[in-house]
């Protein structure tokens, strides 16, 4: 088969909590054919679904994740969610940085970089979104946005913490409901530069950094973003939020990639 494909999702804030286990269950149902030695298989849930999430899935067949994380263990941050609380709920993984956090909340680069600090320290596996907005595209400087985002990103993290991290790629302007999917030769094109900044960051250790891409992943193109060699796995939004859709795409990509 060659290398593990990675595939996941992100459900933002959809699904209420019955919702979100109905459509758990049925991923792994579907899904449970599939040796997770060849693929890895992850969602994240809204908050308030992930209590019930850790309690009716088979983590061997889904690992799930929180959609954000405050970088302090405790204090007065009203609203936040603290790693200690995500450490309790025994979540296998955070992600940090999504692009809905930088340009609707404002987050920095700065804040992504403690949050990815903090996760690391408290053991869970780190996905750190990037990607670049469409006026950055068209200056030319997506490759500087994406290495300034990963050097600050994942600045003070050691190469024994590499095991620990994977990159989404996710241009700005190919996500959401008006989102128009990156071409696959401009996606790999981006992907070699994240896996040479990553070479430079953390050395040959880097090659075990999945680094999967998002953005208007769908059935339609699903195929030729899996069979890129620098795409690691696809990171997929609405074409995931039904079980039998995703499992379908899932299957599809996994063909495309061994017929290649």
């Amino acid at each position: 088969m060659g290398k593990k494909l990675y595939f996941g999702t992100n459900l933002k804030m959809y699904k209420t909590v019955a919702e979100t286990v109905n459509y758990l269950q049925k991923l792994v149902e579907n899904t449970k054919d599939i040796s997770r030695e060849e693929i890895d298989l992850f969602v994240i849930p809204s908050y308030t679904a992930l209590s019930a999430a850790v309690t009716s899935v088979d983590r061997r067949f889904i690992k799930l994740g929180a959609q954000n994380m405050c970088w302090e263990e405790q204090g007065q941050f009203t609203g936040e969610i603290s790693p200690l609380m995500l450490k309790e709920l025994e979540l296998d993984m955070v992600m940090i940085g999504h692009s809905e956090r930088r340009h609707v909340f404002g987050e920095t680069d700065k804040e992504e970089n403690m949050k990815v600090k903090a996760s690391l320290s408290h053991g869970f596996t780190t996905l750190l979104c990037i990607g670049e907005t469409l006026e950055e595209k068209e200056y030319g400087i997506s490759p500087e946005v994406l290495r300034t985002q990963l050097k600050i990103g994942f600045h003070g993290v050691s190469k024994e913490q590499v095991d620990n991290i994977r990159v989404a790629y996710e241009p700005v302007w190919s996500i959401g409901v008006n989102g128009i999917p990156a071409s696959a030769d401009y996606a790999e094109k981006m992907h070699k530069v994240i896996k040479e900044c990553l070479k430079e960051l953390f050395g040959d250790r880097s090659a075990g950094i999945p680094v999967l891409y998002g953005g208007s992943v769908n059935p339609g193109n699903a195929e030729e973003l899996i069979v890129q060699p620098s795409i690691d796995g696809l990171f997929t939004g609405r074409a995931a939020w039904q079980a039998d859709d995703f499992d379908k795409l899932i299957r599809q990509a996994i063909s495309a990639y061994e017929r290649r």
